[in-house]
């Protein structure tokens, strides 16, 4: 029973081999043990501070990756806007050319078809006066195949001559 109710002197050596160890331990392993506690709390704050810096600087990224987007999106619309008002200028364009090459397409079609009517009427009066002459010989030569029905037609035309 002793173990159980220990006596004076086994308390003392109890105490003094205590002190002995906590003086150990405080001499050569408290220090190392708090320098390390405290280099890993230190480790632990910086790494919180830069989980901080980097959660900040995500969020900045953020609004700049926006700022890009909202930039692209306002100059992809002022191209398709400068783009929408080129086709419609070249439509207007090409429009307005075809008109001119259409306009002046007609007018030499006219010119042409007047320079064709002038040059037909002028074949059907040459037409028109061989024929003349070509029935008027016929006639004459019917109405002329005596030569007392010649002299007469000579001495007609003799006298209109002298009268104009």
């Amino acid at each position: 029973m002793s173990l159980v109710t220990p006596d004076f002197g086994l308390i003392f050596w109890m105490l003094i081999s205590f002190l002995i160890v906590l003086f150990i331990l405080k001499k050569y392993a408290w220090k190392p043990i708090l320098l390390s506690l405290k280099s890993r709390e230190e480790s632990i704050d910086s790494a919180l501070k830069s989980a901080e810096k980097a959660r900040e600087d995500m969020a900045k990224l953020k609004d700049d990756n926006e700022k890009i987007l909202d930039e692209a999106r306002k100059t992809r619309e002022l191209m398709m806007k400068e783009a929408h008002e080129l086709k419609d200028k070249i439509i207007v364009d090409a429009k307005k050319t075809a008109g001119l090459e259409a306009d002046k397409l007609i007018e030499m079609a006219k010119n042409q078809i007047q320079n064709e009517k002038n040059n037909a009427v002028a074949e059907i009066r040459v037409k028109v006066v061989e024929l003349s002459v070509q029935i008027a010989e016929k006639i004459l030569q019917k109405n002329l195949d005596t030569d007392s029905k010649q002299k007469d037609y000579a001495e007609s035309l003799l006298k209109n001559i002298n009268l104009n």
